[in-house]
């Protein structure tokens, strides 16, 4: 079981990096938070401060994820700041919505540079420091997204079954070298954050409506809160659990993918259309 004693988070602004936070606080564990909203960052770690009095540092760290230097200075900062800091957690990421053709590949590197290129550097950068200590883990979120692929989501399901492949890889790396270190990959379902939101829209996609009808179907999927997502995530931590999966719905598609590896997506879309309508009512 591994015990957290402090721990580095990227996307710690928003959504379930903000939850992590809030809940690995109530632990007593030190946080170096990093995301690109300082004032957001600022702001959580006022709230934190407030009504939590069990011993903990926080530092709060301006990093833009698709910047490697960024990443190598966070990973500085955090280390000098919490010595004892054992977890890293790759959660920075952002959407694109469109079909392939309808997003340039301009739009679909700033996407690897986020999702993909950002938890490699963010491992590269903290992994000499956490291979120091007796026990350590790094959590990588990919998304249900990085076991399967719907249409639509061409740029963000490849850099999820990246994160995947390449945490896969490292971890079994790790376990080869008899590493103290852990790695988990975590495959988010449907959680209630404001990612779809903010999200960015292809080049090609000049319907306006046809942008608030992606948003609406992902927002109705999304029944998981940040909350929940950051308890099963630390659940996950401590038990040292190489997949976390988060959500009923990332569960009943993993598994569906199991049983249909190449037709999932006939099914699983009348199960969506199924929930829309549902939720229309």
């Amino acid at each position: 079981m591994t015990v957290i004693r402090g721990a580095a988070i990227t996307g710690a602004a928003s959504g379930i990096g903000r939850a992590l936070a809030i809940e690995l606080a109530q632990r007593g564990c030190d946080l170096a938070l990093a995301d690109r909203d300082e004032a957001g960052l600022k702001t959580l770690a006022a709230e934190i401060g407030q009504g939590n009095d069990k011993a903990r540092k926080i530092s709060v760290h301006r990093v833009d994820v698709s910047e490697p230097s960024d990443i190598a200075q966070f990973a500085r900062d955090a280390i000098v700041a919490h010595p004892a800091l054992n977890i890293l957690v790759n959660n920075a990421g952002v959407a694109l919505l469109g079909q392939f053709e309808e997003i340039d590949q301009a739009q679909m590197d700033w996407l690897f540079d986020i999702n993909f290129w950002g938890v490699v550097h963010g491992t590269r950068a903290f992994l000499p420091h956490l291979k120091t200590l007796a026990e350590a883990h790094i959590v990588n979120v990919s998304s249900i997204f990085g076991i399967i692929a719907p249409p639509g989501q061409s740029a963000y399901a490849a850099a999820k079954f990246a994160v995947r492949g390449f945490s896969e890889s490292v971890r079994h790396e790790l376990v080869v070298a008899g590493s103290p270190v852990k790695l988990s990959v975590v495959h988010p379902g449907g959680v209630a954050t404001s990612i779809a939101r903010s999200s960015r829209t292809g080049v090609g996609v000049a319907d306006n409506a046809r942008r608030a009808q992606m948003i609406d179907r992902f927002e109705t999927a999304a029944r998981t809160t940040p909350k929940n997502a950051a308890l099963r995530i630390i659940r996950g931590i401590e038990k040292n659990e190489p997949r976390i999966l988060i959500g009923n719905d990332a569960r009943f598609m993993d598994m569906l993918q199991r049983f249909h590896p190449g037709t999932y997506w006939a099914p699983l879309q009348r199960r969506l259309e199924k929930m829309a309508k549902g939720a229309a009512k």
